[in-house]
C-alpha cells in the first residue's frame, strides 16, 4: 500500500516563498499568474499486510506530529490501494 501526504500552509498565513515563486512567474512572462501557494508533498511506502484502518491512523498521527507544523500548515492524507 502506498500514501501520499500533501502539507500546505494554511490560508491565513503568509507565504513568502509562494509570493517569490509568483514573482518570478510574472517576471518571466506568466501575468496570467495572480497567486503561488508552495507545499510539500510525500509518497510513503506502508508494510504490506498492514491493515487499512491501522495505516490510516499511523499516516494521521505522521503528517501531524512529524511532516507537518499544524500551528501553520493542513496537510491532507491520501491512501492509494
Amino acid at each position: 500500500m502506498k500514501a501520499r501526504v500533501y502539507v500546505s500552509m494554511k490560508p491565513t498565513v503568509l507565504d513568502p516563498q509562494g509570493q517569490t515563486i509568483c514573482s518570478a512567474l510574472n517576471k518571466l512572462g506568466h501575468r496570467e499568474i495572480a497567486s503561488v501557494r508552495q507545499g510539500k508533498y510525500f509518497e510513503i511506502g506502508v508494510a504490506e499486510g498492514t491493515p487499512h484502518d491501522s495505516a490510516v491512523q499511523v499516516l494521521d498521527t505522521i503528517a501531524k506530529d512529524v511532516l507537518s507544523n499544524p500551528v501553520i500548515e493542513d496537510y491532507r492524507v491520501e491512501i492509494l490501494e
